[in-house]
């Protein structure tokens, strides 16, 4: 009898283990199928923001405003890039990017550091970057003004996210592209009055 029971008992302990073992690889590729995407966007998110955050040398972040596809006579552009060290506002004439005016001046780590706080506060590098002719901005809200903001590392770009003012091209900001603008301007003092010197009327700014 003791056999027999025993005889029964191990098949059934058998079974119970490989039903354990199939539930567990379940549930693995459950996970691995249905979070992978998301843990790797956060993966992303997190290293953006810490490089936003930074206020090493050799940070910095820029917005770029392009106004609407014209001629290239008429054609303006303006960006803002602020450093630890440095801010500068360069307004452009024409597809080459001929300076028309800019302003250069000195910065230090505490006015960085509140400044990239606020843009992290206002979600500049919430967003996710596109890829492919997606993230192609050529020609993209040709009546209108197209607006780049640029997370960098040593002048390369950590993560580059963009919007416009046409309604079919949101892009890939995920923030309040009004805030973020203002933010950087205030970085300048008397900016407004630079840029208003670019030919609005023709430029469409």
């Amino acid at each position: 009898m003791s056999r027999y029971r025993k005889t029964r008992v191990a098949p059934i302990a058998l079974m119970l283990i490989i039903v354990v073992v199939v539930i567990v690889a379940l549930v693995s590729l459950t996970r691995a199928i249905f979070f992978s995407g998301q843990t790797t966007t956060t993966s992303q998110g997190d290293v953006s923001q810490t490089a936003l955050l930074s206020t090493a040398a050799d940070r910095s972040v820029r917005m770029t405003v392009r106004g609407k596809i014209t001629a290239d006579e008429n054609f303006r552009s303006y960006q803002i890039t602020a450093t630890p060290s440095s801010r500068r506002l360069v307004s452009y004439t024409g597809y080459m990017g001929s300076g028309v005016s800019q302003a250069a001046l000195g910065n230090n780590i505490p006015a960085y550091e509140q400044f990239v706080y606020a843009l992290n506060r206002a979600d500049l590098a919430k967003g996710s970057e596109l890829t492919g002719d997606k993230n192609d901005t050529r020609g993209v809200c040709a009546t209108g003004l197209l607006y780049s903001f640029e997370i960098l590392n040593a002048n390369k770009s950590v993560k580059t996210l963009w919007t416009s003012t046409c309604k079919g091209s949101p892009g890939s900001l995920d923030a309040s592209v009004t805030q973020l603008s203002a933010l950087f301007t205030a970085q300048i003092p008397g900016s407004r009055s630079m840029i208003s010197k670019v030919d609005l009327q023709t430029s469409g700014f």
